[in-house]
């Protein structure tokens, strides 16, 4: 079939989307920088991340976390985000242990009947 993959599904063209790019990740350094941009208000946000490869989404994301850092905007800071993902990690690790120790002692409890 013209247009298809291989297994017969539709191509990315076909459907007139472009494929996803690969996920990036960026400095902070070059964050405080696209905010500070965003700040200045030369140009705006939609221009800002045109010119830099980047989506609206992200660029305001950016300088709407800065914005919560500076203390000009309620919400969670960048450090208490960083605090809240590590105890959610930790929660998930120890809620897994729990889960073993649970697996185990029904299996020993099982073997000395």
């Amino acid at each position: 079939m013209r247009g298809s993959a291989p297994g017969g599904c539709p191509s990315w063209r076909a459907w007139g989307k472009k494929k996803p790019r690969p996920r990036r990740s960026f400095t902070p350094e070059f964050k405080a920088e696209i905010v500070e941009l965003c700040r200045r208000g030369d140009r705006s946000v939609g221009q800002i991340a045109k010119d830099f490869d980047l989506t609206e989404t992200a660029v305001r994301d950016w300088a709407k976390q800065a914005e919560i850092d500076a203390g000009e905007r309620d919400g969670p800071t960048s450090s208490e985000r960083e605090e809240l993902a590590a105890l959610r990690r930790e929660n998930r690790r120890l809620r897994e242990d729990v889960d073993i120790l649970k697996r185990a002692t029904a299996f020993f409890a099982k073997e000395t009947r």
